[in-house]
């Protein structure tokens, strides 16, 4: 089998290399095994093979973690029943190769009439976003929200979410074709975070009451306590970004705010239940094409691209989620 394997930690990603003889995925009882179609690349894919991701699995290991893919099959013991050749998607240590295993609890069926591309990408944006609107900021409708990054894996999907709850939404990012791509998504309004006078721009798009919630995933949360709103909720969702804020109470305490955490993997350990509830909303809004995976619009091809797609994305060139073929094959379409 053809793997990317990581020995030891890695300067950066073009350090990564391909084994074609890498050990086969070990199937247990609870797992099932996929041939993969398509994977997802992440930020934190280039944090892990640095050490620099809290997820450090031992040497030596195969990084990736999204997939999309064909049952080959299923252990014995499976909490979900699944069948050599049903299509899935889903969530395992070691997807950037040609097989993995994952715990039957972390694969599901791909709704029809999605690609396995669009799949690939579904298993830690979507849940994310949907998690942190609905369930952590209870965003209501009529309400306004600030998406930050908003043409990211996560802003993409939030702006999606927003706009099905009735929310009017402002999305910023930081070019002109990103604020776009939100806005063709759906986005109300679009301001770009690099302008300095972005939280006044807000104000004005709300009338000067600001904004109800604010979305994160960039590490933007001091600066738009500016223009949140008496009551607001800021979303905490990540640092990409990559400065980890501290805040002035005092501005808590003076708008009567929120400052709300989202860690959706923390809920398998803490708050189980939450975890189907989710995705079989999900799963129905994306079989009724009322959410659709936005894709970038470079496909990788083969496992040796994967250091290009990792390294667009930490360019910030990227949108929505980046996709790999790991076969090299021209087309995964279902």
């Amino acid at each position: 089998m053809k793997a990317i394997v990581i020995n030891n930690w890695l300067k950066n990603v073009d350090e990564m290399k391909i084994y074609d003889n890498a050990p086969e995925p070990n199937l247990c009882d609870d797992q099932v095994l996929v041939e993969i179609r398509a994977a997802a690349l992440n930020f934190f894919d280039i944090l892990q093979v640095q050490g620099k991701y809290q997820i450090k699995p031992p040497f030596p290991f195969t990084p990736g973690i999204e997939f999309a893919g064909i049952v080959i099959k299923a252990g014995k013991n499976c909490k979900k029943s699944f069948r050599p050749g049903d299509k899935v998607f889903g969530c395992a240590q070691g997807s950037f190769a040609e097989r993995v295993a994952a715990l039957s609890s972390d694969v599901y069926l791909i709704p029809d009439g999605l690609s396995f591309e669009e799949a690939a990408g579904l298993f830690v944006t979507y849940p994310t976003s949907y998690a942190a609107l609905v369930i952590r900021a209870k965003l209501q409708k009529d309400e306004w929200c600030l998406v930050h990054g908003a043409a990211g894996g996560v802003g993409i999907v939030a702006v999606q979410v927003a706009k099905l709850l009735g929310a009017k939404v402002i999305a910023a990012a930081g070019s002109p074709e990103k604020l776009d791509i939100a806005k063709k998504l759906g986005a109300d309004y679009t301001i770009n975070y690099n302008e300095k006078d972005w939280q006044k721009q807000v104000l004005k798009i709300t009338g000067g009451k600001g904004v109800d919630v604010v979305y994160d995933p960039v590490g933007l949360i001091q600066p738009s306590i500016k223009c949140i709103a008496w009551n607001g909720r800021l979303i905490v969702i990540g640092f990409t970004g990559g400065n980890i804020e501290k805040l002035p109470l005092n501005l808590v305490l003076l708008k009567n705010i929120s400052v709300i955490g989202l860690h959706w993997g923390a809920y398998t350990k803490n708050e189980p239940e939450r975890i189907e509830e989710v995705w079989n909303d999900l799963l129905n809004l994306l079989a009724s094409r009322k959410l659709k995976p936005v894709i970038y619009e470079k496909i990788f091809y083969g496992l040796d691209s994967i250091k290009d797609g990792l390294k667009a994305i930490a360019s910030r060139k990227t949108y929505g989620k980046v996709i790999v073929i790991p076969s090299g094959a021209k087309s995964s379409k279902l």
